[in-house]
């Protein structure tokens, strides 16, 4: 990056500290030149969210070459979550760190969050995202995402996975019937809309894999308190 972008962002770093800032690198009438963005992260948990209106202004403007964030209070060095969106992107990225002004860049490599022991970021590494990579890696199969914001289960109105289960494959397994490797077991853990708000994939041997909110993703053995949480159990029937 020329130096004038490098000020740029590490300025924009320090007038939106300790909140996360963001933007987009932008190549505009041959010049290069960073473009400041809202964070609408609707939560701590969300880090930073680029509208999608802001990056369809820059697009305007030029080509965007990178996608721009800080990190308050701590190391410039990627989490799994940015690594992951980084590769979704398909742009380069770099992360300032403030204070200090440290900046890492890092581009699209093939990444791939481990299944067990990921961090939780909303709507990039949560228990639907590990559903979909547990298909995509066990099975071949792309699910479609669902567009969601973070604690959308108490909004009053969402119910997400029953709303969308069917057009991604999934049928209802009746009651009783043995569950198969890979079906999908929707629990609902304090939803104040009273819906299901959390999947977990079983595995086979008793257990699931699963990611629940603000926590590593693991394998646990299914019975007790999962069993008690769930409310149905989904299987995917190829269309």
């Amino acid at each position: 990056m020329e130096q004038t972008t490098v000020d740029a962002i590490r300025a924009h770093a320090e007038s939106e500290y300790p909140k996360e800032c963001c933007g987009l690198v932008v190549v505009a009438r041959g010049r290069e030149r960073y473009v400041p963005c809202r964070n609408a992260a609707d939560t701590p948990e969300d880090h930073f969210v680029i509208p999608a209106e802001a990056f369809a202004d820059a697009e305007d403007l030029g080509d965007v070459l990178a996608v721009v964030h800080s990190h308050p209070d701590t190391s410039s060095k990627p989490s799994q979550a940015d690594r992951v969106a980084c590769e979704a992107s398909g742009l380069e990225w770099h992360i300032v760190a403030w204070p200090g002004g440290d900046i890492y860049s890092f581009a699209p490599s093939g990444y791939e969050a481990p299944l067990v022991g990921r961090r939780f970021s909303h709507g990039v590494l949560d228990c639907w995202t590990l559903v979909r990579d547990w298909y995509a890696r066990e099975r071949g199969v792309v699910l479609d995402d669902i567009e969601r914001k973070d604690l959308w289960w108490n909004d009053g109105k969402s119910d997400l996975y029953r709303d969308n289960f069917a057009a991604r494959g999934g049928v209802v397994v009746p009651d009783g019937e043995p569950l198969q490797v890979g079906d999908v077991i929707l629990m609902e853990i304090r939803s104040r809309n009273g819906v299901p708000n959390h999947a977990a994939v079983f595995i086979g041997d008793g257990k699931i894999l699963h990611h629940c909110y603000r926590q590593l993703s693991t394998r646990d053995v299914y019975g007790g308190y999962w069993a008690a949480c769930t409310r149905m159990v989904l299987r995917y029937v190829p269309k």
